[in-house]
């Protein structure tokens, strides 16, 4: 088994003794509990078959207690330029020209928000898997793909209830439309 580092934020403060408590008797003894500003977190230090296995069972142990809910899993999927260098382990000048492409292969990945802003936002996922194909074994794309979709999941649990019927069916339709065309895309054996 390996030892995987991933943060949990819940719904709530962690800053109640009972909470705490009853996430440690949940089976949560791997994890660091606190709050920031009323937002509640569980640094663990979990061991699994996978990260994705880790990360899984944390979060049904989360929210095994009473009143807790996980909203996202750390380290998030919209990373800035400052960001992207502190994970590739690059100054920050570096990783701008990567971006504009005066260094490195080209074909950087494009930011996802902020677009005219001086603080654009790019997908870690895209850009962990763009450095994994130019550097060996530099980053774990996977992982951070993996983590993007947990979030999209989580956003959506906690969204979609709050949707008019008409706009759920869209997002099944949008959801169901991509898994098709995935199933589409893939070669026959």
């Amino acid at each position: 088994m390996n030892e995987y580092q991933f943060t949990l934020v819940t719904s709530a403060d962690l800053d109640d003794e009972a909470v705490v408590d009853a996430l440690f008797e949940a089976g949560c003894d791997d994890a660091t509990l606190g709050s920031v500003d009323g937002v509640g977190y569980a640094d663990f230090v979990r061991e699994g078959d996978s990260f994705g296995e880790a990360v899984r069972s944390a979060i049904q142990q989360v929210e095994s207690v009473p009143g807790l809910k996980v909203s996202r899993v750390e380290p998030d999927d919209l990373v800035t330029m400052s960001e992207i260098a502190e994970r590739m382990g690059r100054t920050r000048e570096s990783v701008r020209l990567l971006i504009r492409g005066d260094r490195g292969p080209g074909g950087f990945p494009p930011p996802v928000s902020h677009l005219k802003s001086r603080s654009r936002y790019w997908r870690w996922s895209d850009v962990a898997a763009w450095a994994s194909r130019i550097e060996s074994g530099a980053l774990e794309s996977q992982q951070a793909l993996l983590v993007a979709a947990i979030n999209a999941a989580l956003i959506l649990r906690d969204k979609a209830p709050e949707l008019g019927t008409s706009e759920q069916k869209l997002v099944r339709l949008l959801i169901g439309n991509r898994r098709s065309r995935s199933r589409s895309a893939k070669p026959a054996r």
